[in-house]
């Protein structure tokens, strides 16, 4: 299944003072490497740029990016996202905006999220999102 990688994680790819033995890093390597599909999105892309300041790392980062296939959400993906956000809430887990949309692009395109972040894995509890383990 391809690979949907959330900002938690290639923010610690990124991070040269990180440890590298952390398995979502590991597994993102091993993808890169041997040319599994990859996707980020827009918002993944700004979040990451947001969190490193120094124009080196910006430009790695923007140059990097551009080899990976972008996902554009549609209409009916915030609509999607949404109704998930919602349906999440009334079983008590909190998703903020942008995390129901990025598991709303992952559902749609069927793909397994990787990511370090735990409110994904909440929410795969009660919709249809896959996270890698």
């Amino acid at each position: 299944m391809s690979l949907f990688v959330d900002t938690s994680v290639w923010s610690l790819a990124f991070r040269r003072d990180a440890e590298q033995t952390i398995p979502e890093v590991l597994e993102l390597r091993r993808a890169l490497e041997s040319g599994d599909e990859v996707f980020v999105t827009g918002l993944v892309l700004q979040e990451l740029l947001q969190g490193f300041n120094k124009p080196k790392a910006h430009e790695r980062i923007v140059e990097y990016f551009k080899a990976l296939p972008l996902l554009i959400p549609e209409r009916d993906d915030h609509i999607k996202a949404a109704e998930l956000r919602n349906r999440c809430r009334k079983k008590g887990v909190q998703v903020g905006t942008i995390d129901a949309l990025l598991a709303q692009l992952c559902i749609r395109h069927e793909l397994q999220m990787l990511t370090t972040d735990q409110d994904f894995t909440h929410m795969s509890k009660i919709v249809r999102l896959t996270i890698w383990t």
